[in-house]
């Protein structure tokens, strides 16, 4: 055993290296193992709403958005397209729009959206999933006398240009609306609603 003097400067400053270490050792295993519980960029995006420009649409145009991997319709509907939706409505399964869950409190109305000219949906069938057709002056080979609406070739399902599901079909339920909200007159953002985070 020696009885060298105990250098207590050296000591004290191992001890605090040895914690430092430490300390930065810990915060080295923290950072991944709480970044881990963060949804993924894939995830985000998945869920995340998405914009789409309107400036350009044409009254009886269709585009296409889209939104958590899912088809989702904007169409700009013609007077004729708004004046069928009257004339559809004793043949359609739920004209009132009461099914539960279909479409945001907003959009429970005879067009189902904000506007009444812009009509915006998710394009999948309520039957199987499928994506019907979106027919703008030949519906009536499906609806006698309905010009303009949505043909599902799967198994036959007709909607309004409402997205209303006609009475007969296979499909059970209209079209679901999605949350969607105007940035301005020629922005959509859809996913997202006014006021809400």
């Amino acid at each position: 055993m020696s009885n060298a003097p105990v250098d207590h400067g050296r000591r004290r400053f191992l001890t605090i290296a040895t914690s430092v270490v430490g300390a930065v050792g810990a915060v080295g295993a923290a950072v991944p193992f709480i970044a881990s519980w963060n949804p993924s960029e894939k995830a985000k995006q998945a869920g995340a709403p998405v914009s789409a420009n309107i400036s350009k649409l044409e009254p009886g145009q269709l585009i296409r958005v889209e939104w958590r991997g899912k088809p989702v319709w904007v169409v700009k509907r013609t007077p004729e397209m708004l004046e069928s939706l009257v004339t559809t409505e004793p043949n359609l399964r739920d004209p009132n729009s009461d099914e539960e869950g279909q479409q945001p409190g907003y959009a429970k109305n005879r067009h189902r959206s904000k506007k009444p000219e812009i009509f915006v949906a998710v394009g999948i069938c309520t039957h199987l999933g499928c994506s019907p057709t979106y027919k703008m002056s030949d519906f009536d080979a499906h609806v006698s006398g309905i010009a303009s609406g949505f043909f599902c070739p799967c198994h036959g399902s007709t909607y309004d240009m409402a997205g209303r599901v006609f009475s007969g079909v296979p499909a059970p339920k209209n079209l679901m609306i999605p949350p969607y909200m105007f940035e301005d007159d020629n922005n959509l953002i859809i996913g997202k609603d006014e006021g809400v985070a």
